[in-house]
């Protein structure tokens, strides 16, 4: 499947001499989501943010498998000539990342994963499913008009802001999603899995999380140790599960040092 992908090399100014740094993002999210850390970081380095399947402006199909996943990226790397990157995902993003680098690992100079463990997750999403299908029933046509929709099942502003990001207005003025739902809800339970592959990923790692979130616990190390064999754990204190949106300057530091450090 050949991904969207936003990537700084269309830009007037590439930096030259540096490894790529290739960001996926998490479930429901897109590259979008990833615009101010890219303006932060094309400055030194090629930036390519990737729309996963079924998510951001790229194709749907069947399959949300960590394996299907981790080949459609590497069909766009090799597609954009990139035989070597630093690798950083999050959430849903992570595991594909971890399964990538663990199908190719040479082909990841450096794996950042963000606030997620190489675990198998329970159901958390029942609440998202049937907010975002009570939009697809009601028809909105204006963002209030589906936010007001979401709220009658998710509390959370943050939540639905996040959400929204994937509503488009189609010709006939109605708010539709852009993510295609009916692929992703088929193919949740490969989503809640573990990373694919079956191979240890020896590169230098960076499992970095947020100290407000349950998604990677202490008890999650020896799991992650048994797939990374060169990893550091580091936790943002006061940070969710979307840490990089919450302290995006702490979240691109520990990133930089990390990148900048294990060179």
């Amino acid at each position: 499947m050949r991904l969207h992908a936003t990537d700084t090399a269309d830009s007037t100014e590439m930096p030259s001499g540096t490894t790529p740094l290739v960001i996926l993002h998490g479930l429901m999210g897109s590259a979008d989501n990833w615009r101010s850390h890219i303006k932060q970081w094309q400055a030194r380095q090629r930036v390519v943010a990737v729309d996963l399947r079924n998510h951001g402006r790229s194709p749907h199909g069947r399959g949300m498998s960590y394996e299907a996943m981790a080949n459609d990226v590497l069909e766009l790397l090799a597609s954009l000539g990139l035989e070597r990157v630093n690798l950083l995902g999050h959430s849903m993003g992570g595991k594909v990342a971890m399964t990538l680098a663990r199908l190719q690992p040479g082909r990841v100079a450096h794996l950042v994963v963000a606030d997620i463990a190489p675990v198998a997750y329970e159901h958390g999403h029942d609440e998202v499913f049937e907010a975002m299908r009570r939009v697809e029933a009601g028809s909105p046509t204006s963002r209030s008009e589906a936010n007001t929709l979401m709220s009658e099942v998710i509390e959370s502003t943050p939540t639905r802001q996040f959400l929204a990001t994937n509503l488009i207005k189609g010709d006939d003025g109605i708010m539709t999603w852009r993510v295609g739902l009916d692929e992703i809800e088929a193919g949740y339970a490969d989503i809640i899995a573990p990373p694919g592959g079956n191979e240890t990923f020896d590169g230098p790692s960076l499992v970095i999380r947020g100290g407000a979130s349950s998604y990677v616990q202490d008890a999650h190390r020896e799991a992650i140790e048994a797939v990374l064999t060169d990893v550091t754990l580091e936790t943002l204190e006061g940070a969710g599960h979307w840490l990089h949106a919450e302290q995006p300057e702490a979240f691109r530091e520990r990133i930089d040092h990390f990148l900048q450090s294990s060179a």
